[in-house]
């Protein structure tokens, strides 16, 4: 076992790896030789966007077409400011066609005369679509066609030697193949076209491997298929095994099959340490193919030992463990430069996918080689796709594709699963293909399908059946599901769903819809974000990678750390629950730490201070364990207002943390001295007509007696910009009389309502604060009662609201969930404490020019207090004597290209009171996603207490 210094210090040296490669200058591409035994990779782009080398280049249509410039390479060459921008679902507009510009690339090369008798390939690793590749005015080979996959042409007799040569591609943006165009450009997805990842010249010994397929088991055992070009004599292949952290294994020697072009063999070493997305190890293969005891050429691969199953009825298997996928879909995409990404890129979306507590990914086509090395390394299942959007290729090219894909990606260990095609863009006559060409037998899915032993159903309801989730025979893996449109799905319901889900045993895992917004930086639109309306801003995270509310939420539901923790009072004694949800990882290796924080009150200029802190002791707790811990409580625990446990991973990485209050929301206040009015002075009302006026500390509050609605306040700064409430909600309430009166220092109206509402009274007090008590009806009615009670079922809204002008709102600082919004079925991943935020009209998946987050408007949970800024200077500082009461803070606006039907509801007014909020939802309807997603009921009986809420507004704060 790799200690977490060492794995640390990998996880390191492998960021600091890739910032290298991506910064290495390549303006000069041809370098020599080093050993003539290897092969060498002289690269004639840049490895990614962010190091592109300029290419002469000619455009057809569109853009800066008709006359020669530069381009960067790699780039989409929309993105680069050619041609025309096309989104893959225009044929769903009327008299639309999508764009079909072609593109000339030119560049020189060098080859040095030290190459003569050297194999030299010309690579490329992805170019959208057709493609014709010239040297020297020669055809390399048959045009390719397919942009997702490498292809090579073998340029040996075609090279000048110790000359200048010429290379000319040209690339068809639109394929001249039918079925290639069906499958990858009727897509959901933005259409690009050019040279879009690295190209480079491959140059290896005459006599060498081509290729080794290679199928690494848990147990140390190796099988391997080495295919090398015709021998001329005897040969040996031999096999030399290192681990990363520098141990070495006995070296494996085989006879090459001369009369062949191929050799299989099988071998095994001890001591291996399997792979697994939980611990990522890896270990170096150097195949070397001899004579004489002489390498002729050798190769390196990068390994990973694991056993993948499917069993049938059963599960997913990988090294004997049935494995569940936390998993997203992801494309290869970059707002500014299209499908060209970056390893920078990778490691970014690799990161943010492992920080969310996920431990897989799909992709519609074969993802760049550096995303799939840093899964390898880091710790992500792949299911890789051959692309297909609801269209197939037709067998001929499809595969040619299909080994394309798997000869790339093959040796990956991350790789478990491939997928052929998706949502109806799989032909079946390739099927067979996978086995034939892949070693490891990988299994292959056809996404959303019930096929062969996996059931991959997309979008399915909360309660899924008719022989599929509930009594179906099939492994149940959705290879997507809650579709994350601006900021619907992703985390709502999904606490739901897994939950359901994850009593089946059949239940391998699935891939929520989509990682990131696919929002384009438009060349010919002044560099605007271009989402083609609802169509692709699809993610749990932005273009440029900004975190969404749900992002947290998963991050919460995921962790493979979960704590159950009881209600803390006086009584606690430190004993709490923690279940481990890893598949292969004791929590031995983990970490837990807590701190004791107090919480100032809203006019005091203080933050947050942590009074205790310290380490939970983590015992042997094996994956599917549940345990009862017990904290050392320090002295002064009860001194503090929240609990925050921290769950760390055996790499140091944050799980997630948790905060627990310690004392209710009066208490408190209680504690914090809220109540204690050291004001001299003394309240007042007076009453004109129906008006009713309460007034103390320069603070006037001016009622309607009649409706029992707020008409003003002012302080001697100004009005203050609430009013107009407060108006029931999910409730009818109309008011019925109201009495005034002074009870010691204290003014006091109490109105009386008809319907759900009892009463509401208003305290003034001599410090300027005016408290709110609501009462709801605690009395026996007739109106729809039930047993002489009060029945009220449907309810998706219930509280109180008031008018607020918004445009006098700055900020926010509040102490309650947060930082982000949340919905009543995306409550998770909002965390208590102390937060503070600046106004924003943040419109999420729309606001591309500038999103900032969190979003300032929505709903905010367990509310303790919260103060407002506002411009004038005169901030509503509120504060609240019952637990889990929601704040609204204004309506978020929607997006303006929203598909109908699928807004939530807001209230009335601008800012609200509330114990029942609205669901969010995207694809399905709220009543297809779970009990946290459904309306609730309220039921009162005489003698009942009735329901309360008591808010407090404290107009005397200043900012």
């Amino acid at each position: 076992m790799r200690t977490k210094q060492q794995i640390n210090l990998n996880s390191k040296m492998s960021l600091t790896l890739v910032k290298i490669i991506t910064t290495i200058s390549i303006l000069c591409p041809i370098v020599s030789v080093a050993q003539d035994n290897t092969t060498q990779q002289i690269y004639l782009s840049g490895k990614g966007y962010d190091d592109a080398v300029e290419w002469q280049f000619f455009c057809s249509e569109g853009q800066n077409s008709g006359e020669w410039k530069t381009i960067p390479v790699p780039y989409n060459w929309e993105t680069a400011g050619f041609g025309e921008y096309t989104y893959g679902r225009w044929y769903k507009k009327k008299g639309e066609r999508p764009s079909d510009e072609n593109g000339h690339y030119k560049r020189t090369f060098d080859v040095p005369s030290s190459w003569e008798g050297k194999n030299i390939r010309i690579v490329f690793e992805g170019v959208m679509t057709d493609t014709k590749v010239l040297v020297n005015d020669q055809q390399a080979g048959e045009i390719h066609q397919g942009g997702f996959y490498r292809f090579s042409y073998d340029i040996t007799p075609l090279v000048k030697y110790g000359a200048e040569n010429v290379l000319d591609v040209f690339v068809e943006k639109q394929s001249a193949d039918h079925s290639v165009n069906r499958a990858e450009r009727y897509a959901d997805w933005w259409l690009f076209g050019g040279i879009y990842r690295p190209v480079y010249l491959e140059v290896k010994p005459a006599e060498h491997i081509e290729i080794a397929k290679l199928y690494p088991q848990a147990d140390g055992k190796l099988n391997a298929d080495i295919y090398y070009t015709k021998l001329t004599g005897n040969r040996t292949i031999k096999l030399s095994l290192k681990g990363q952290d520098g141990t070495t294994f006995a070296d494996k020697e085989f006879n090459a099959d001369k009369n062949s072009t191929k050799t299989s063999l099988s071998t095994q070493w001890d001591n291996i340490k399997a792979w697994n997305p939980e611990e990522p190890n890896l270990y170096y293969l150097t195949i070397s193919l001899e004579k004489k005891g002489k390498a002729s050429h050798t190769i390196k691969e990068r390994i990973g030992f694991r056993t993948i199953e499917v069993r049938a009825h059963d599960g997913v298997y990988c090294n004997g463990k049935k494995i569940v996928l936390k998993g997203v879909n992801r494309h290869s995409f970059w707002p500014k430069s299209g499908r060209c990404t970056s390893p920078v890129i990778s490691l970014k979306d690799v990161q943010l996918i492992k920080d969310m507590n996920m431990n897989a990914v799909r992709s519609h086509y074969p993802p760049d080689t550096h995303f799939l090395d840093l899964c390898d390394s880091l710790g992500l299942f792949i299911m890789d796709e051959l692309a297909g959007w609801q269209n197939c290729y037709r067998t001929s090219i499809g595969s040619k594709l299909v080994k394309e894909m798997i000869y790339r990606d093959m040796n990956h260990p991350s790789v478990i699963l491939w997928s052929n095609g998706n949502e109806g863009g799989w032909n079946t006559d390739i099927d067979p293909m996978f086995d034939e060409l892949d070693i490891q037998k990988r299994d292959v899915i056809h996404p959303w399908a019930d096929f062969d032993d996996i059931d991959a159903h997309h979008y399915p309801q909360y309660s899924t059946g008719l022989h599929r989730f509930y009594n179906g025979e099939k492994i149940f893996m959705p290879t997507e599901f809650l579709h994350s449109l601006y900021d619907e799905g992703a985390g709502a319901g999904l606490e739901d769903f897994w939950n359901q889900w994850s009593q089946s045993p059949l239940f391998a895992g699935g891939f929520i819809w989509a990682f990131n917004d696919g929002g384009v930086v438009r060349t010919d639109l002044n560099d605007s974000i271009d989402s083609d309306s609802f169509r692709a801003p699809d993610g749990i995270v932005g273009p440029y990678r900004q975190k969404e509310g749900s992002f947290y939420t998963i991050k919460e539901i995921w962790s493979p750390i979960q704590i159950e923790m009881p209600l803390l009072t006086k009584y606690f004694n430190g004993e709490f629950y923690v279940s481990n949800q890893y598949i292969y990882s004791n929590l031995d290796k983990c970490s837990l730490s807590y701190k004791i924080k107090t919480i100032p009150l809203a006019n005091s200029q203080n933050n947050d201070q942590t009074i205790a802190e310290g380490d939970i002791t983590l015992p042997s707790i094996e994956p599917g364990e549940k345990k009862r811990l017990k904290m050392t409580l320090p002295k002064n625990f009860l001194d503090g207002d929240l609990l925050c446990i921290s769950a760390k991973d055996a790499y140091g990485r944050e799980l997630f943390t948790w905060s627990y209050p310690l004392r209710s929301t009066k208490d408190y206040l209680t504690r914090k001295g809220y109540y204690n009015d050291k004001s001299k002075a003394k309240a007042s009302y007076k009453i004109s007509g129906n008006e009713v006026s309460l007034s103390a500390n320069d603070i006037k509050a001016v009622f309607d007696g009649s409706t029992g609605m707020i008409k003003n306040i002012s302080t001697k700064e100004g009005d203050f910009p609430l009013k107009n409430g407060p108006i029931p909600v999910g409730m009818k309430a109309i008011a019925d009389n109201y009495k005034v009166r002074q009870e010691e220092d204290t003014a006091v109206m109490t109105v009386w309502y008809k319907g759900a509402i009892d009463s509401i009274r208003w305290e003034m007090h001599p410090d300027g604060k005016l408290k709110m008590a609501m009462l709801s009806l605690n009395k026996s009615t007739n109106d729809g009662g039930f047993d002489g009670g009060f029945v009220a079922s449907q309810i998706e809204l219930w509280g109180l609201t008031f008018d607020f002008d918004e445009k006098e709102a700055t900020d926010i600082t509040w102490f309650g969930k947060g930082p982000y919004r949340v919905w009543k079925n995306r409550q998770k991943g909002a965390t208590l404490g102390l937060w503070q935020k600046e106004y924003n009209n943040t419109i999420t998946g729309e606001s591309f020019s500038n999103l900032q987050y969190p979003e300032f408007k929505g709903y905010h949970a367990d509310m303790y207090w919260a103060k407002i800024g506002t411009k004038s200077n005169i901030p509503l500082s509120i504060a609240t004597e019952n637990s889990g009461v929601f704040l609204r803070l204004f309506t978020p606006e929607q997006p303006h290209n929203r598909q109908k039907g699928s807004n939530p509801h807001f209230p009335k007014g601008d800012i609200s009171f509330l114990y029942e909020i609205t669901p969010i939802h995207a694809f399905k309807p709220t009543s297809q996603m779970g009990p946290h997603s459904a309306p609730t009921s309220i039921r009162i009986k005489p003698g009942d207490d009735g329901i309360s809420m008591i808010i407090w507004f404290d107009l005397a704060a200043k900012k």
